[in-house]
């Protein structure tokens, strides 16, 4: 806490946890060869969402200028569109595409979030940056530039949330894709350490969003664009400390009264659990089968290894258990009518009902078509689910990180499925060997379905050769995607 007299306008120095921020994006060297090999798999799997996300309207209304006509001709472009805009609503675009569908990498520990959501800023900002230096004759970003920003970012990002709860004060997660966003962004455009660290006091000074778009009975399609619009301020915070070396509050967080820690998080400074390093890509979660909110991933898994012997049986369930950890039904144990698309992927009742009976779990099944089949919700009002303490302990376990989830089906005979228990899902680093191919069989179905068939030739043929793709320049990379 701050032992500055609130009466001195003599500034202090800047707090401690922005200047280590700071220190690690200017001044750390990544050499962990599992953390580039799985951040490039990130950035697959990250485009894949994005291009499966162009199917849905809703998403695909929000990816132009802010107002029309606001284009910038040599500026960041939209993978999967024509557009090319300034890279402060680029960020915005792309952190939406990336998000819409829930279906991008994950992180679980005293909050929550999806670390691949500062592709967002990332991506704009380099593409950006490289189209810029090619035309005038500068050094362009590579591949393996980006994929080391997203290392750092990751970092950032998670390590802040391994001790410290931002959804128990009620703040959305997105505050830590503002925070690791504008680190990495600043670095990016050139910025110094204390560039760096003036950007994160602007960013603590927004202070967060509120989680009400994530909960009953508020919940609805701004979570989907939340980080996208956390990136777009993170790209802005940027510019200014770089371009228009706006003035740096070093006490954003510590100051008496009208710093972060008093007036948002209860007076407590964070607590950190590990140095900066390259944890948190190295053991990042995967989403690669299901669109679900990571807390119910093995509960879907659990659900699909139960179908056939459910779905030739729905009109005869009694009940489902459902077992999970304290996070998960605290954040999508849900009753009642589900009114959106929002609403579907965050209620571990509907993620359980529709692999049950259908033996699937698609983006699409949380449309208001598949929704109205009225054999869901009387699955849903069939099931119970609590807490199941080991669960809860795997989950903050370090070593383990654990995701579990149960269920057992239970039928008015008084017969009964086996209970099904799942410690962590396919996309967890235990499960890397056998995930990764499914990984790489979602980008490519992904490409598939949205881009044409000589774009797909020349992304895959260039994703194939990892040496190349690292060495490529970032905006030919990303011009691969251009429509």
């Amino acid at each position: 806490m701050s032992t500055h007299d609130i009466r001195s306008a003599k500034r202090p120095d800047p707090d401690q946890p922005m200047v280590e921020v700071a220190n690690y994006v200017v001044d750390y060297k990544i050499d962990s060869h599992e953390a580039y090999d799985t951040a490039r798999y990130m950035l697959l799997d990250s485009l894949a969402t994005a291009m499966m996300a162009m199917k849905f309207p809703e998403c695909v209304k929000h990816l132009g200028p802010l107002v029309p006509g606001a284009i910038l001709p040599g500026g960041a472009r939209v993978p999967g569109t024509s557009h090319e805009l300034d890279p402060a609503q680029a960020a915005f675009a792309i952190g939406t595409q990336i998000r819409w569908l829930d279906f991008n990498d994950t992180w679980l520990a005293a909050e929550w979030g999806h670390p691949s959501d500062n592709l967002g800023a990332i991506l704009a900002v380099a593409d950006y940056l490289s189209r810029k230096a090619e035309r005038e004759g500068g050094q362009s970003l590579t591949v393996r530039d980006v994929l080391g920003y997203a290392i750092k970012a990751h970092e950032i990002q998670g390590c802040y949330a391994l001790l410290n709860s931002f959804n128990q004060v009620g703040q959305d997660h997105v505050i830590l894709v503002r925070l690791a966003s504008t680190a990495v962004a600043t670095a990016m455009l050139g910025g110094s350490r204390e560039q760096v660290t003036t950007a994160l006091s602007h960013s603590w000074i927004d202070n967060g969003a509120l989680r009400t778009y994530r909960h009953a009975p508020n919940t609805g399609p701004r979570k989907s664009w939340a980080a996208g619009d956390a990136c777009r301020r993170a790209v802005t915070h940027a510019i200014n400390a770089v371009y228009r070396g706006v003035v740096g509050y070093p006490s954003a967080l510590s100051a008496k009264t009208w710093g972060y820690y008093d007036v948002a998080f209860g007076g407590k400074p964070f607590e950190f659990e590990r140095p900066f390093g390259s944890y948190v890509m190295e053991n990042v979660l995967f989403k690669i089968s299901y669109p679900a909110e990571f807390h119910a991933q093995t509960a879907v898994e659990c659900a699909m290894q139960l179908h056939s012997q459910a779905a030739g049986r729905i009109e005869q369930i009694e009940r489902i258990a459902i077992e999970t950890q304290e996070a998960g039904c605290r954040i999508i144990d849900k009753t009642g009518p589900l009114a959106n698309y929002a609403d579907r992927d965050h209620c571990i009742q509907y993620m359980v009902a529709v692999p049950l009976i259908h033996g699937r779990l698609l983006a699409s099944d949380y449309n208001d078509d598949i929704a109205a089949d009225p054999r869901i919700d009387a699955l849903r009002e069939k099931m119970t689910v609590v807490e199941n303490p080991q669960f809860t302990r795997d989950y903050f376990d370090p070593a383990k990180r654990y995701i579990g989830n149960s269920v057992q089906v239970f039928f008015k005979d008084g017969s009964s499925t086996e209970k099904v228990s799942i410690d962590y899902p396919i996309g967890h680093r235990k499960r890397r060997a056998e995930g990764i191919p499914v990984l790489l069989q979602k980008f490519e179905a992904a490409m598939r379905g949205h881009m044409p068939a000589h774009k797909v030739k020349a992304i895959m043929a260039a994703t194939r050769d990892p040496a190349g793709l690292d060495a490529m320049p970032l905006h030919h990379f990303l011009g691969l995607f251009t429509l």
